[in-house]
């Protein structure tokens, strides 16, 4: 159905004019996560370090059942950078969720945006991509599987592209936001 979450042509468009929702993968994924003081001590090899994480149910402040508000995502953000200790301008890449919807993607966007005002005034440095529009939406893997990619993206210091984009969608202000438009293939 029009303005629902599976997509009616079985493509997902993130971040994309066509963006009409997305489409649903099986999978399922696992991550060892240790202390990076003990991992060095160990010799284990480290793929990536999450250096701060935050959770976040704006309830009815959402936008719809399936939509959040971009105030809470953005205070979502906003905390998660603190709790890492990461202004936003050394940000290089943003694993985003990326359903591939009209009204979630530019949500995303404008809250990223709003977050990442509170700690510089720079514009287009950071890159986005969705995992979804590789491999689907894996439900309660979705996670996982974006924190692998992107762990994987900084061991071979290659973003992947988002496919099918063609054409932002209209109502993400990437002029004025502080992330580039999804695209091809690029370097971290």
């Amino acid at each position: 159905k029009e303005n629902e979450i599976l997509s009616p042509d079985g493509e997902c468009h993130a971040f994309d004019h066509r963006a009409q929702g997305t489409v649903f993968g099986s999978g399922a994924g696992c991550v060892a996560l240790k202390r990076l003081a003990d991992a060095q001590r160990d010799g284990d090899h480290i793929w990536a370090v999450v250096k701060g994480s935050a959770i976040n149910n704006d309830g009815a402040q959402k936008a719809g059942y399936l939509a959040p508000s971009v105030e809470g995502q953005a205070r979502c953000i906003a905390e998660a950078q603190a709790v890492a200790d990461t202004p936003a301008d050394t940000v290089d890449y943003v694993e985003c969720h990326g359903t591939g919807t009209y009204l979630g993607d530019p949500i995303e966007v404008a809250a990223m945006t709003e977050a990442f005002r509170e700690t510089t005034d720079q514009t287009g440095f950071c890159r986005i991509g969705s995992v979804k529009t590789n491999i689907g939406h894996l439900d309660t893997a979705a996670g996982v599987a974006g924190l692998i990619k992107t762990a994987l993206a900084l061991k071979h210091g290659k973003i992947p592209a988002s496919l099918n984009f063609e054409t932002p969608n209209p109502k993400i202000d990437f002029k004025n936001s502080t992330v580039i438009k999804p695209g091809q293939l690029a370097p971290t």
